[in-house]
């Protein structure tokens, strides 16, 4: 598996083990019922993705937690990797990508770059490289624009690799690429012959 859908930080500590402010807490719970599990919160999505933000702030409430209109427009705002948005009118929220379930979050098609990198672990590769990158519990492949970034990415799921994808010849063979509201290119999946490891 490359990504999962749970996270250890859901007990209040971050990766490096020390505990998480109140606000990164709740970001990841909100990213859980957001992108995985709506019924954590009792709320449910639409088509797109969306959720009622009212509805949302009542059942994270209904959760123990303390939030409201204010602190949840600062987590959205606040957020290094852009993962919210709000509706035009702010009555609705959702996820700009990475769900685990079937959702249209309204991507348009683009053009992308010569090179997309994706970042994992060494432990996935053989599987990889026998079966090309694959969503797995997400919708799409996600990849980054720079081999820095994707490397960040590859070290959340132990010893870092990164692959170099061809994504133009993708482009150009046909393949669908994506671009999200927070800067991240999607794909379905990208076969062996179109990789290479970078660096």
């Amino acid at each position: 598996m490359q990504e999962g859908t749970g996270s250890s930080m859901d007990a209040g500590y971050g990766k490096d083990g020390k505990e998480m402010r109140e606000s990164d807490r709740l970001s990841v719970f909100i990213s859980l019922v957001l992108r995985h599990r709506p019924e954590e919160a009792s709320v449910s999505l639409d088509e797109h993705g969306w959720a009622d933000v009212e509805e949302l702030l009542k059942g994270i409430r209904g959760t123990g937690r303390e939030i409201d209109r204010s602190l949840l427009e600062e987590i959205v705002a606040t957020d290094k990797k852009q993962r919210y948005s709000f509706s035009r009118d702010g009555r609705l929220i959702r996820a700009n990508q990475g769900h685990s379930i079937p959702v249209d979050v309204e991507l348009e098609e683009a053009e992308p770059p010569e090179f997309l990198y994706h970042g994992t672990a060494s432990a996935f590769l053989d599987s990889i490289r026998k079966e090309g990158l694959k969503p797995m519990s997400r919708l799409y492949v996600h990849l980054s624009r720079d081999g820095e970034s994707a490397r960040k990415i590859g070290q959340r799921h132990g010893s870092p690799v990164v692959l170099r994808v061809r994504s133009g010849d993708m482009g150009r063979a046909g393949y669908r690429f994506y671009l999200s509201a927070n800067g991240v290119w999607l794909t379905k999946s990208v076969p062996a012959e179109y990789f290479e490891m970078w660096k």
